[in-house]
């Protein structure tokens, strides 16, 4: 019977740890495409740590002779949120690039995403990590390129 108590008593000790327990995520995702004379595709994702998260996502598209890219990401949650998108190229060759990071202390989620056009052909990677004190961070990774498939 004292077993069965030292048991028990074990078991609740780790469930209560478990409610202290750190949640940290982060997770990215993509998709492609390509026909001859045309392509689109992206890549997005997000983290999430202690109340922060940021999120970034991207997409692009080609055919024939125009182009179209767009970006952005927003960041929330900690006492220092920051955000950034940027564009720039031509019809041939465009770039976009959004970041976001949301911090409280030792506890951050950031993501960030970059985008290319060239040559009929759209790329895009998607990085994301989250953190919290006492352990390492999680990350997620994930590109695309439609002229590798």
């Amino acid at each position: 019977m004292t077993s069965f108590k030292s048991m028990l008593l074990a078991g609740a000790l780790i469930v209560g740890a478990g409610s202290f327990a750190m949640a940290q995520s982060a997770s990215t995702v993509g998709a492609g495409s390509s026909t001859p004379g045309a392509a689109s595709g992206g890549t997005g994702g997000s983290a999430a740590a202690g109340g922060t998260s940021a999120s970034t996502l991207a997409l692009g598209a080609t055919s024939g002779g125009s182009s179209a890219l767009g970006t952005g990401g927003s960041a929330a949650g900690g006492t220092r949120d920051t955000s950034s998108s940027k564009l720039h190229g031509n019809a041939n060759n465009m770039n976009g690039m959004s970041k976001a990071r949301a911090q409280d202390k030792g506890t951050w989620s950031d993501s960030k995403t970059h985008t290319k056009i060239h040559k009929g052909e759209v790329s895009s990677r998607t990085k994301t990590m989250a953190h919290e004190p006492g352990g390492p961070p999680v990350k997620s990774t994930t590109g695309i390129n439609t002229g590798k498939q």
